[in-house]
């Protein structure tokens, strides 16, 4: 099929090369020039593995191309996948949709022959008929513009496998012509035996922040535990074990640490506690908002680690490094970082801050410049009077701790994240605390 993607950030790349990659002609969309000149170029401006090779091989081959002219892509595509950015609102509490129907305005004027709008974007209930509404009103083709609703479940830092392997299609739809359409743009992902929920344009609104919300939920909730195992003196890891050998429960996805971040999680789940309070399932909105309530305190439960570590010593003045600035491992975004948000709260307590991260050193400078950065991991240690672990990325636990102390460096290390095995930097000499492991 000839599709566009309309929309070129942590999203729409790689859909967009990973429809090139089915087999599909692929236009890409974006108002920055810049980039789309990048990308002709097959250079990726993000971090997603896999992501630079695919994007370099289909701009080679001429499968895949760039544009900052949405008319272009009108004149061309059969199928449009919109993709845009559905930051959270002014009221910190929905959805700005602004850039969809910014999309749709633009777009839909040059639709002149049957076509099929794809909605990526997570959006609030309701969104589709809305933009149904608004497509055929401003399309010459009118009613022959189909829209359909299919939200996208990709993690960052596996965006290409997500979207050429995903466990689930969901497609929210009214006619046959959006199915069918539908169908045949995923068609190599069906035939691999890849379920495709057909629903309702509602339920698939809804399907993605109910996901989302989920996975905030038992990230918080295990975060709570470890306050607990904190106040008790038991071991979060083993209660992991213990839940996660459970069907029902599971242990994916239940890792302690300083909270979830990103740029999907905190909004779908402010966003889908928003909707609760607006459907008037207000037990429910009490349920969201306590698992809100436990994350946004991750930080302050991270301080109180690090000032029983320091044992009386004040963070006033002291040096301490921080490992990690992208939200989770596997990805250059820092947008929501917990690492981020501690590394503030380590400066407002007077400390100096040295932020180190394999790959999120650049944008964690555009974005919070106040901070020293390295991506220099042995380096990082250089006169820090203390390390705190924020971000899981393999580097730190597949590091050997004997040879990072060969540097002027200091063995008092926190762990946020409960993911260092505590016996070899012990016997090497680190002072290791963890959340959720007091004495341990």
């Amino acid at each position: 099929m000839r599709v566009s993607v309309i929309g070129c950030g942590h999203l729409g790349i790689p859909h967009a090369a990973a429809m090139a990659e089915l087999g599909h002609e692929v236009i890409g969309v974006d108002v920055d020039q810049a980039k789309v000149d990048r990308l002709n170029a097959g250079e990726c401006p993000i971090y997603e593995a896999g992501l630079p090779e695919l994007l370099a091989r289909h701009t080679a081959s001429g499968r895949l191309r760039f544009t900052t002219d949405i008319r272009e892509a009108a004149a061309v595509a059969e199928l449009h996948f919109i993709g845009v950015g559905t930051p959270i609102d002014a009221d910190g509490r929905s959805y700005d949709t602004g850039q969809v129907y910014g999309a749709i305005r633009q777009l839909a004027p040059h639709l002149d022959q049957p076509c099929t709008i794809v909605g990526k974007s997570t959006v609030t209930v309701g969104t589709t008929a809305r933009v149904t509404a608004l497509a055929q009103r401003l399309a010459p083709a009118g009613e022959a513009v189909e829209v359909v609703w299919n939200p996208e479940f990709l993690r960052e830092g596996h965006a290409v496998q997500d979207t050429l392997r995903p466990d689930r299609l969901i497609a929210g739809l009214t006619t046959a012509a959006g199915e069918k359409a539908i169908r045949a743009v995923y068609a190599p992902i069906l035939d691999a035996g890849v379920p495709l929920f057909v629903t309702d344009p509602a339920t698939a609104e809804l399907a993605k922040g109910a996901a989302n919300t989920f996975l905030g939920l038992k990230i918080s909730y295990i975060n709570a535990v470890a306050d607990m195992c904190e106040a008790a003196g038991g071991d979060v890891s083993q209660i992991v074990d213990i839940l996660g050998i459970d069907p029902r429960i599971g242990s994916g996805g239940m890792r302690p640490g300083i909270g979830y971040g990103g740029g999907c999680l905190p909004k779908d789940v402010r966003a889908f506690t928003a909707s609760a309070r607006r459907l008037g399932a207000d037990r429910a909105a009490t349920l969201l908002r306590a698992a809100e309530e436990v994350n946004e305190s991750r930080a302050d439960v991270a301080m109180d680690l690090v000032n029983r570590a320091l044992a009386g010593r004040s963070l006033k003045g002291a040096r301490v490094t921080v490992w990690g600035a992208a939200f989770k491992p596997g990805t250059n975004d820092v947008r929501e970082s917990p690492a981020l948000a501690l590394a503030h709260a380590l400066q407002r307590a007077g400390a100096t801050v040295t932020v180190h991260d394999p790959q999120a050193v650049a944008t964690a400078m555009v974005r919070n410049p106040e901070f020293d950065y390295t991506d220099d991991l042995p380096a990082s240690l250089d006169g820090a009077d203390l390390v705190v672990l924020a971000t899981e990325w393999p580097d730190y636990h597949q590091t050997d701790p004997a040879a990072l102390l060969t540097r002027p460096a200091t063995p008092l290390l926190v762990d946020c994240r409960t993911t260092l095995d505590p016996e070899p930097w012990r016997t090497a000499g680190w002072t290791l605390h963890q959340l959720g492991r007091p004495g341990k």
